[in-house]
């Protein structure tokens, strides 16, 4: 595509999930992206709006390279390894990945004219999140409450935080971190959607039980302290997250600021409530069976979201959860997937990985 006027910004990881929406959204907004990846868990096919760099965020020479090379003032930094389970049995490879990543990302943009970096962080660094109720509501999620991760990838998160909060102090870059809560659906268009390799998610996977090209879904665990038994998640659109990354290039912030804002809808389904929602979406019930719960699962992991919208100017609106469901649908169930991204996932799928 041709960047005419538009500001580049560069977008580390724009060829994963969250990174595609959010370089579609830029682009939107008349910003021209510069997705900056490896590929090693995104997707070539998932990049249709501005440039693209093959590139490692631990090269910090890339990185340089790429900022000068499209005049980038603006980075927002999604790069790094997400999956909780296996950052507790290789914590060493997310702490390289995540942490020393993101160091050398900083070292890259350093006294190149960057002024502001949107940070992909997590809920992850509450750990345990808010307090319990007795099958009644939930508490949500204030930025100021206590951060105690119970997994290495919260861990990984929170380090950043402060890594690039000392970055801001010391060298004028202004910074925002968005706590993302649960991330789903898929563009409305069809075109670009959730691809994980595994996936994870809860929502992808019920669907694939629904349609019968995975194993039933398993529900782990219905004795929660919470009014239904099941665990409590805020679910916030794709597209909805992707807004709130403009917003956070786009907002006012003085040098040396450094803003942490979560982002979610400040309402909590249930996993009874998603698996219905995908049945009703599909037409049929979604196969599933209750199981033991996972080690760690908090009940209830809400978002108060009132400061996004204080600071930002960004409140969720297409967060339903019926809407999140539907648009997931329509992207497993697309052309678009079929002939493109599923492509890529089966053929990484059968392929041998090198150990990492």
């Amino acid at each position: 595509m041709e960047r005419g006027t538009r500001p580049a910004v560069l977008v580390t990881g724009g060829a994963g999930y969250i990174g595609a929406h959010t370089a579609k959204a830029l682009y939107e907004q008349g910003y021209f992206p510069v997705v900056f990846d490896d590929l090693s868990l995104g997707y070539r096919e998932a990049v249709r709006w501005g440039a693209f760099v093959h590139g490692d965020i631990r090269d910090a020479g890339a990185v340089a390279e790429a900022i000068e090379a499209h005049g980038v003032k603006t980075v927002i930094h999604f790069a790094g390894l997400i999956e909780v389970g296996r950052s507790v049995v290789r914590p060493d490879l997310f702490w390289d990945v995540n942490v020393a990543g993101t160091v050398s990302l900083l070292a890259g943009l350093r006294g190149r004219g960057v002024d502001r970096l949107v940070f992909s962080s997590s809920a992850a660094v509450y750990g345990q999140g808010g307090a319990q109720g007795k099958r009644g509501p939930l508490e949500t999620i204030p930025e100021d409450a206590p951060k105690a991760p119970a997994s290495p990838y919260g861990d990984t998160k929170l380090a950043c935080e402060w890594m690039i909060r000392a970055e801001c102090q010391a060298y004028g870059l202004s910074a925002v971190a968005l706590r993302y809560f649960n991330a789903a659906g898929a563009d409305p268009s069809g075109q670009i959607g959730e691809a994980h390799d595994p996936e994870t998610h809860l929502i992808p996977l019920a669907i694939a039980a629904g349609l019968g090209r995975g194993k039933p879904l398993t529900v782990f665990g219905d004795d929660f302290d919470t009014p239904d038994g099941a665990c409590l998640r805020d679910y916030i659109h794709v597209s909805d997250l992707a807004a709130a990354h403009v917003a956070a290039v786009k907002v006012e912030l003085g040098a040396g600021a450094f803003e942490p804002v979560n982002v979610g809808t400040g309402q909590g389904r249930s996993v009874f409530e998603v698996v219905d929602a995908v049945g009703r979406a599909l037409g049929k019930p979604v196969p599933f069976s209750v199981g033991a719960r996972r080690a760690g699962d908090p009940p209830s992991l809400v978002a108060d979201p009132s400061r996004a919208q204080a600071l930002l100017g960004w409140s969720a609106r297409c967060s339903g959860l019926d809407q999140i469901v539907a648009d997931a649908v329509r992207w497993e169930t697309s052309p678009a997937y079929g002939s493109g991204i599923r492509a890529s996932v089966a053929d990484r799928s059968s392929s041998t990985t090198p150990a990492q």
